[in-house]
């Protein structure tokens, strides 16, 4: 078994796709193929089925998928610092991040760090905080920024900054006509309502409303803020979300912040507990933590 096998399946894996990780690691798919065929003869079980949808791992995929990022990360982590004995702090960082203030504040750090060390190199994820925190786990990150809830028992995380819940409403709707900023969550529970798509979403939106004796209609859970707003433009509902998102906003849509209760989105930057940090991810990882004290 050798590195490029192991990094051939990474990127099979995470494509979903042989033509697509072909296409990403610039290869033609049919040696692509080969080589999986050759690192799943070797190992002696399939890792791949073919699902209509694309690839699926195998359950001995996935266990090997684990080990896989850890070898992976171990011989770029060997890789880096030794270049840097030689030429001072250099490598890439594999960072992730959430929509909302997470891009803002990483590239803040990202552009002071790269002042500091210009030769590093840096290759962004983004997705919501449930998808970013299994990269995180999986080695496929060194860190990232997401939002709480999170688990503590496998990321280690440092509080960055939080901030409001809003409503994001058609400019047309019976409630953005009310005056002031704010809009009690109560008024809420009777309309049709879009939500973030992670998966701890759901319960803990409907969590603020059990305490009202309500229980909210959503109608949509949905990745991206910008589909968000979009979607509300459209008159589909009302959709809420973290502040950032009236970054987005437009004049075709009312923003009012969320009271009684007032809630907040907390993001925190984490680390995997379990896998050591590389030279370069230890300074990164201690930097930000200087930015945010």
């Amino acid at each position: 078994m050798e590195l490029r096998h192991i990094r051939y399946f990474l990127t099979v894996a995470e494509e979903g796709s042989f033509t697509r990780a072909a296409e990403k690691l610039m290869i033609a798919q049919p040696p692509l193929s080969r080589q999986i065929k050759d690192l799943e003869e070797e190992l002696g079980t399939p890792l791949f089925v073919r699902k209509a949808k694309g690839l699926q791992l195998t359950e001995a995929g996935n266990r090997f998928r684990q080990y896989a990022a850890q070898i992976d990360h171990l011989a770029r982590q060997s890789a880096e610092e030794l270049l840097q004995m030689d030429k001072g702090l250099q490598g890439t960082l594999y960072l992730a991040t959430v929509e909302g203030r997470a891009p803002r504040l990483l590239s803040e750090w990202i552009a002071g760090f790269h002042e500091k060390y210009p030769y590093v190199q840096y290759n962004l994820w983004n997705g919501n905080s449930d998808d970013v925190a299994n990269r995180v786990n999986n080695g496929l990150c060194d860190m990232a920024v997401i939002t709480s809830p999170y688990d503590h028992e496998s990321l280690s995380g440092i509080e960055i900054c939080r901030e409001p819940w809003i409503a994001m409403l058609p400019k047309d709707h019976p409630l953005s006509g009310e005056e002031g900023s704010t809009i009690e969550l109560s008024k809420l529970a009777p309309y049709e309502l879009m939500i973030p798509s992670r998966h701890s979403r759901r319960q803990e939106i409907e969590g603020w409303f059990a305490p009202l004796g309500l229980k909210p209609r959503i109608i949509c859970r949905i990745a991206h803020m910008l589909n968000a707003y979009e979607l509300t433009a459209h008159g589909l509902g009302i959709a809420i979300y973290p502040a950032a998102a009236a970054y987005y906003a437009g004049d075709d849509v009312v923003i009012k912040e969320l009271v009684s209760p007032r809630v907040e989105a907390t993001y925190v930057f984490v680390r995997n507990n379990e896998r050591e940090l590389s030279k370069l991810s230890r300074e990164f990882w201690e930097y930000v933590g200087e930015r945010i004290s």
